[in-house]
């Protein structure tokens, strides 16, 4: 069959950008384009992000398998992430991306559906034999930490975002004890007692953290922690809890792991006639965007997702160079919105019923 020849079917194919069309571009040497490409640091900042500006403008790729046969280096990183969807980890996973870009490095990246081992090792072994000098894997659940753990000592470091810190040498994240004690400590502070937890899944590094940060602050309150409903961080599982606390009278508070879970816990409350702070003060945590127009606002600890692909790649370099790593936490911050208060005007109400 003949092809209609159209003025675009006559054109010269557009030449192919060399690393000289970026040097012209940024207003810099060859040597200067080829130092950023290859991850050298020694180099002023505003340089560097020149040249990254010449880069994306000109649609620039290096000969990445002659600079490796040079430099023994491939310039690229891969980062596993999840198509679960959820607002922190996808947040993550574009953090850890500008910032490796940012670093000089080219990222690939390999999203897993069912979040098993095999599906983790798998990724790893995929990246692997595209050379990546080092992985970032953002997946804190056990399979995840297996994964990495079976890949230590093979030549590719692989960082694991909220990885469970005794099992993992590589690993970076928001302290998520400490964020869990501060919202439980707000309650308490508040003039709470009976204080529920509706936690994440018990096979993720994150949930288990949490959920002890939260039964921390009880002891130390002297405070006897209630036994919390597990969740899987979704709005449904947010959703049922509420529907079981709705109908219990020994609660006057809920901690939830994320802020998913808390959106699905107010929608359940609502419907159920329960009052947000006046019946149930709420806490979540993350602080995703859409928390500050819920109905109440809602009151989470917020995680400094860009801080931690910033210090993901910080770490991961520290790896490859065995130069000293950062501090592998990252401090929450308490957000105090509309969803919380005092729980004694509930009492004060129960009083004069009685």
């Amino acid at each position: 069959m003949d092809f209609p020849r159209g003025p675009e079917m006559s054109e010269a194919p557009r030449r192919i950008p060399v690393m000289a069309d970026v040097a012209r571009l940024a207003g810099v040497s060859h040597q200067t384009v080829s130092r950023v490409v290859n991850g050298q640091t020694n180099l002023r900042p505003e340089t560097r992000e020149r040249v990254l500006r010449a880069i994306d403008q000109l649609g620039y790729r290096p000969n990445t398998a002659a600079r490796s046969l040079v430099t023994r280096r491939s310039g690229t990183i891969g980062v596993i992430g999840s198509r679960s969807g959820f607002w922190g980890p996808s947040t993550v996973h574009r953090a850890i991306q500008a910032a490796g870009r940012d670093a000089g490095y080219f990222v690939s990246s390999v999203n897993v559906q069912l979040l098993t081992r095999n599906e983790y090792v798998d990724a790893i072994d995929h990246l692997r034999d595209q050379h990546v000098e080092g992985i970032v894997l953002i997946a804190a659940n056990d399979d995840a930490v297996d994964a990495a753990r079976a890949h230590a000592g093979r030549g590719v470091p692989v960082v694991v975002v909220e990885g469970d810190q005794a099992k993992t040498e590589w690993t970076v994240g928001v302290d998520q004890l400490a964020g869990a004690e501060i919202a439980t400590r707000h309650l308490i502070e508040l003039g709470h007692e009976r204080i529920l937890h509706v936690s994440g899944p018990s096979a993720w590094t994150e949930a288990r953290a949490r959920l002890a940060g939260y039964r921390n602050a009880m002891y130390a309150a002297g405070l006897p922690p209630l036994l919390h409903v597990e969740g899987d961080w979704s709005a449904r599982s947010g959703y049922e809890a509420g529907r079981l606390i709705a109908e219990r009278d020994d609660v006057t508070a809920v901690f939830c792991a994320n802020d998913q879970t808390a959106l699905g816990l107010l929608r359940s409350l609502s419907e159920a006639g329960r009052s947000v702070p006046d019946d149930l003060s709420v806490v979540g945590f993350d602080d995703i965007p859409e928390a500050t127009y819920l109905i109440p606002p809602l009151t989470t600890v917020r995680q400094d997702f860009d801080a931690v692909g910033r210090r993901a790649i910080q770490i991961l370099r520290s790896a490859l160079t065995d130069e000293a790593a950062p501090e592998r936490l990252i401090e929450p911050e308490l957000v105090v919105r509309a969803s919380t208060a005092s729980p004694r005007a509930r009492d004060q109400r129960e009083g004069a019923r009685a």
